[in-house]
């Protein structure tokens, strides 16, 4: 019993990793400064954000030291580069030291590199102790790294908010200081334990109370940031950020609560009513083992299959018009996946076509929304809103942290309605061209609030969501080498968005300033429009590659659904 909440512990202790670790969200708060103390141009200070998330080109390192090193040795492995990479950075921004652009430039990958390791860490301890509700301890997680940015803002702004080049002093030491509290429960991890049907339902629950919990420090976050005007105002609602943050702390005692109440209290109290009907591992396996006995192929044929079929399929023999219907109906069936949850190995995935579809919808999705937030204080910046900047970030962040702890929704309402998790994609991708467009057709304060509330909360969605779609559609065994071959396009995007933007801005020279440290400034709407209608439109195409995805694994996600009905009917 006592390992139930010792596996909880360690939940919350990846919790605090996760919301204190994704620095790379807060650099637009600082990018400003650091191009004028470097004296770079915005082509330079692009590379540099590129530089960060270059890091996850080598997250697949992370991996590879965790087959020969104990776990809490990444963890401080991470939290040392990540001290190294941010904190050179520091001495930089205020003169104490100087160094070529190309050290900072490496400063930026290591810091970049650093998150990568962290979140690595944070996986394997939600999958191991997990298995059962990994898709909810993931998006849990992995949603508080979205809020990582508002937190350090009212940190920034309780110590000194007059000084940008904090955020970098931040950014080194606290992961530090995190990692030394997380290592107690990780070192005490408990063996695992496999948990009866109502010991799973009973997780879902903890996790629906720890979803409230985690959305009550979202809208705290976004309500009241804004009103720590004064260092006295900021200090406090940063202490009430903390004390949010340590009440996921109560799950343990509850757990130690409920063995108790369970064992010393007769009670006829029981969980079978529970609508949470989430994605055991073994229901996986039992799925695969249907499908491999099952003789007839037809026999898994479901109502809705009809739908794809009438797409694409004729019963009458082609005509010679039907050129168009041909292309189409190997889009969609050539390679098209069968059953979740095969283990693919780095070949195989390379070689099938979802795994291409599902990086383009990626690449022109979640990574535009990522390079949005990079550019961020530039962007302010050009529209006069300079003073906003942290605002922005905030509500960024804020809204990326809501859209992570939307990608659990599935999981709690599978019971009523059940929809491929490739199709809740698609809809998360939606906001995101809503988003350009309306940035590139007002310049107006509120569009540009708006825009970054939407971009935020597509982002995010699908930064938590990933995870467990490249598990189901991957194997979850192959997730972490795969996953870290899919997000390989983040800095892929990050260097050709980037570039392409930092061009556009450089380009206005009818609306440049020239400060007094030769530090290139565009002012005006022009300085972002053409990029914002470029983004819009990579984005429809992003879009479009989901919905594609969407349709070619639909019908393996419904004959997994199939499978597990009749399993249940079963037993």
């Amino acid at each position: 019993m006592a390992g139930q909440s010792r596996k909880w512990m360690i939940l919350v202790a990846t919790i605090w990793i996760q919301a204190f670790t994704g620095t790379n969200f807060d650099f637009s708060a600082y990018s400003s400064d650091l191009k004028s103390v470097l004296k770079i141009s915005q082509v330079q200070l692009n590379y540099l954000a590129v530089a960060s998330d270059l890091g996850k080109v080598f997250g697949w390192s992370s991996g590879l030291a965790l087959m020969y090193f104990p776990l809490w040795t990444v963890l401080f492995a991470a939290a040392s580069m990540g001290f190294v990479g941010y904190g050179v950075q520091w001495l930089v921004i205020t003169n104490f030291i100087s160094l070529p652009y190309i050290m900072v430039f490496l400063c930026c990958l290591l810091a970049g590199l650093s998150i990568c390791w962290f979140n690595t860490v944070c996986f394997v301890l939600c999958i191991s102790n997990f298995p059962a509700n990994r898709a909810l301890a993931l998006s849990l997680t992995v949603s508080f790294n979205g809020v990582s940015a508002a937190l350090y803002t009212l940190a920034y702004n309780a110590i000194n908010p007059t000084s940008p080049e904090l955020y970098l002093l931040l950014n080194a030491l606290i992961p530090l200081v995190v990692s030394f509290t997380a290592i107690i429960p990780i070192l005490r991890q408990p063996p695992f334990e496999p948990l009866p049907p109502d010991g799973v339902r009973r997780d879902s629950l903890m996790f629906l109370l720890l979803n409230i919990l985690a959305a009550l420090n979202g809208v705290y976050l976004l309500l009241f940031e804004s009103n720590s005007s004064d260092i006295t105002s900021a200090r406090l609602l940063f202490g009430g950020a903390i004390i949010l943050l340590v009440l996921p702390l109560c799950i343990p005692g509850l757990v130690i609560a409920r063995n108790w109440y369970h064992r010393t209290i007769h009670t006829s109290f029981r969980l079978e009513g529970s609508g949470f009907i989430l994605v055991h591992p073994d229901e996986l396996e039992l799925h695969k083992g249907m499908v491999a006995h099952e003789a007839n192929r037809e026999s898994y044929q479901l109502l809705n299959d009809d739908v794809v079929q009438n797409l694409v399929i004729k019963t009458t023999a082609p005509e010679e018009g039907d050129t168009d219907e041909s292309c189409c109906k190997k889009l969609i069936t050539r390679g098209q996946l069968e059953i979740l949850g095969t283990e693919h190995s780095l070949s195989q995935l390379l070689r099938r076509a979802d795994f291409w579809f599902y990086y383009i919808a990626y690449f022109c999705g979640g990574t535009i929304g990522l390079v949005y937030s990079n550019n961020l204080g530039q962007i302010a910046q050009s529209l006069g809103q300079s003073s906003k900047t942290t605002t922005l970030v905030t509500l960024y962040s804020s809204f990326s942290f809501f859209g992570r702890l939307l990608s659990a929704t599935p999981d709690y309402i599978r019971a009523k309605v059940y929809f491929a998790r490739t199709g809740w994609l698609a809809i998360a991708l939606l906001p995101t061209p809503i988003a350009l467009f309306l940035l590139a057709s007002s310049g107006a304060a509120s569009a540009l609030q708006a825009g970054t509330a939407l971009i935020g909360l597509s982002s995010g969605f699908i930064f938590a969501a990933a995870v467990s779609i490249t598990s189901e559609l991957f194997g979850p065994n192959s997730v972490g080498v795969n996953h870290n071959i899919l997000i390989t396009n983040i800095p892929i995007g990050s260097l050709i968005y980037g570039f392409l933007a930092a061009l556009v801005y450089d380009s206005h020279g009818s609306t440049v300033i020239k400060s007094m440290k030769d530090s290139v400034v565009c002012m005006g709407r022009g300085c972002y429009y053409l990029t914002f209608v470029w983004w819009g439109c990579l984005s429809v195409l992003g879009l479009a590659s989901s919905l594609v995805l969407f349709i070619r694994t639909r019908r393996a996600y419904q004959r997994f659904e199939q499978a597990r009905i009749n399993s249940n009917i079963d037993s």
